[in-house]
């Protein structure tokens, strides 16, 4: 009797220690989950707005967020006109003479057939490469004589790669023009082969990306992408809305 009487009383402490690890499991759930969508809603904000701030830039306009609050209600709303281009500025008419500070835009990235479209900034580290496509330290710039490369991860902004095959074209837009390449080859390599950014005699451009494209945790190969440039031309004028 008194057995009894004691397991009917353990049995509420029980109920209460399963509701306490269901309300732990759950709330480190929610915190996880919130974790994930501010992440990617922050790549997707920081993308918008370069995006935005370069169309701004080659019209000779200074960007400014609320500028781009602003430009983004008016094209929700279909009102949106193209800004004039200021007098006496021209796309390209500047060229650094040395290299990009850290974190500065480089230019926009596109792949038409894999509807790829990233945003590209000086830095290759993890800060930079969580909201943009890092171009590498050290490589050449587009439209220089030697090989661009530029790094992303497999499972954002380069996600894309998985796809890619020879001859497709790779469009990187600067202030200074937009820079056509087309794909030579692929391969997998190891992290620790660095030749693949080595500069060339020509103008090339590298993808770097970590594979397998699938893998959990850490990927122990490099997936490489190697282009060629075929044509450079003269920016034409972006118009948002079009």
């Amino acid at each position: 009797m008194r057995a009894r009487v004691s397991w009917n009383r353990s049995r509420p402490r029980r109920r209460r220690s399963l509701i306490g690890v269901e309300y732990f499991f759950l709330l480190a759930g929610l915190i996880t989950l919130d974790c994930y969508i501010w992440v990617n809603t922050s790549s997707t904000l920081y993308q918008a707005y370069q995006d935005w701030a370069f169309d701004q830039t080659l019209r000779g306009l200074p960007p400014s967020v609320d500028g781009f609050v602003a430009d983004e209600f008016s094209w929700l709303r279909g009102t949106n006109k193209p800004a004039p281009e200021q007098q006496g500025q021209t796309p390209g008419s500047v060229v650094p003479e040395k290299a990009p500070a850290h974190s500065m835009v480089i230019g926009r990235l596109e792949i038409p057939r894999l509807e790829v479209k990233a945003m590209v900034r000086e830095g290759a580290d993890e800060g930079t490469l969580r909201r943009a496509v890092g171009h590498i330290p050290g490589t050449a710039l587009p439209g220089r004589i030697g090989n661009v490369a530029l790094a992303g991860h497999r499972d954002t902004f380069f996600r894309g790669l998985r796809n890619i095959q020879k001859d497709d074209a790779i469009d990187l837009k600067t202030e200074d023009g937009i820079y056509r390449y087309v794909v030579q080859s692929t391969k997998i390599v190891s992290p620790r082969d660095v030749d693949v950014l080595a500069a060339s005699g020509g103008e090339t451009l590298t993808l770097v990306t970590c594979y397998p494209f699938y893998y959990i945790g850490s990927a122990p190969k490099r997936f490489i992408v190697r282009a060629t440039q075929v044509a450079s031309n003269p920016l034409p004028q972006p118009q948002r809305g079009s």
